[in-house]
């Protein structure tokens, strides 16, 4: 028996306004789901808040239930950590080495019953035991990032009670570590991106006035890191900073400010988090994320996790694999038989929103799930570059497209193209 911690806010509105239960997941996997109910409701249209009791509640192996403990993780939060970058067939095989730590430890903190109980599948059905408990006939659900990849879980499963699924900046029906992969090609691309627009203010950053010259600026400051880190922060807490960036545009100033600094001063303090990473709920994060994923279906093998490196070294001489996180499945100690269900002839449908250049789940994934939930409409932002986009972007068109399908449970009859603001504006100096 596994408890569910769930909260709830009651909606606003009248009896008459009233449409049922949203519950509402924020990512992952691994995310606290708990406080995102308070949090994601604020952000809500009104018109919603009136409509819906938000439900939020932490994962199976997360936060408050049952959370996974996978004690070191193979030296993952280690200060400084280890180059996660390997460039020569040594460091290929202590990068192996590593994964397989990692899977060692799993199996030793969370237990061999955890690490096949804590299944996006298992969640789904969680997330039924919910809407029994609350009494609603039907699950009506907004889920952003993998919350996308546990509601086409959910729409699959129980198709006759999935209600009106908003499906937010979504994960695509792939295997987890082809998902990875093609978020690291992803990352590459927006990064490009990232060095033209940094080039775009050099009075401000003073890292070059062209993408090259901020190309060559950033490698500068790889490797200084990883020959000398300083206070504990390497290449691959470097890695995790611009990983985390490169999803939001409002980011991208801060990790120019950071770079800038680092090169001029080798101070690091615009660089670090403002939360460590090896607090306890960064540790539960990392331990549910390989969980769950490693979970969810059969992983690589270690060939082609090194292949998959190889292939991004390919592209760039510094891929972000920070995201890489499906690779310790290669050596996991539970192998189940099959993949995630993902829709299909007789899945419930959903509205599914995307932003047409958001890196942290490439467009590519929203448009293959469509064609997997029947009747299914898509949402896209277009000259948008971020993650999370429904009462997220402030985005009109998005939002009254999405707002009318969660009052009327009526799907627009086509997909919906929305235009986005593109890329910040410099501050004027």
């Amino acid at each position: 028996m596994l408890d569910i911690a769930v909260s709830r806010v009651r909606a606003s509105g009248t009896a008459a306004e009233r449409r049922g239960a949203l519950l509402v997941n924020p990512g992952g996997p691994g995310g606290s789901g708990l406080p995102y109910a308070v949090t994601k409701r604020a952000k809500l249209p009104e018109q919603v808040r009136r409509a819906y009791d938000v439900v939020g509640f932490d994962p199976r192996g997360v936060g408050h239930s049952a959370p996974a403990d996978c004690g070191p993780m193979g030296g993952l939060f280690a200060s400084p950590g280890a180059d996660p970058l390997p460039t020569d067939a040594a460091g290929e095989r202590r990068h192996l080495t590593a994964l397989r730590d990692l899977a060692d430890d799993c199996a030793h903190g969370a237990g061999p019953a955890a690490l096949g109980a804590l299944s996006t599948e298992a969640t789904a059905r969680d997330m039924d035991a919910i809407r029994a408990a609350l009494g609603e006939p039907r699950t009506h659900f907004l889920g952003l990032s993998y919350g996308s990849y546990l509601g086409a879980a959910y729409a699959t499963l129980f198709p006759d009670r999935a209600g009106r699924m908003v499906l937010d900046s979504v994960v695509g029906p792939w295997s987890w570590h082809d998902f990875d992969v093609r978020q690291a090609a992803a990352l590459l691309r927006q990064r490009e991106v990232l060095f033209g627009w940094l080039a775009g203010d050099p009075g401000r950053y003073g890292l070059g006035e062209s993408a090259g010259q901020v190309r060559a600026a950033y490698a500068r400051a790889r490797e200084r890191l990883a020959a000398r880190p300083v206070d504990g922060f390497g290449p691959a807490e470097f890695d995790r900073a611009v990983y985390r960036a490169l999803g939001r545009t409002e980011r991208w100033a801060p990790l120019g400010d950071g770079l800038r600094d680092y090169l001029r001063t080798g101070n690091v303090a615009k660089l670090r988090p403002a939360a460590p990473f090896g607090d306890a709920a960064s540790r539960n994060y990392e331990a549910a994320n390989r969980v769950v994923k490693c979970a969810d279906g059969p992983g690589p093998s270690p060939r082609r996790v090194v292949a998959d490196l190889r292939g991004l070294r390919r592209l760039d001489p510094y891929p972000l694999v920070t995201g890489l996180e499906a690779s310790a499945c290669a050596y996991w100690h539970h192998r189940p038989r099959h993949r995630t269900p993902l829709g299909g002839p007789r899945a419930a449908s959903a509205l599914l929103v995307a932003s047409e250049h958001d890196p942290v789940t490439p467009l590519a994934g929203a448009r293959q799930l469509a064609a997997r939930l029947p009747g299914a409409r898509l949402v896209t932002l277009r000259d948008d570059y971020a993650h999370g986009v429904f009462a997220s972007r402030g985005n009109p068109c998005v939002d009254r497209a999405t707002t009318a399908y969660l009052l009327t449970g009526d799907l627009p009859a086509a997909d919906v193209t929305c235009r986005g603001a593109g890329l910040p504006e410099h501050e004027a100096r």
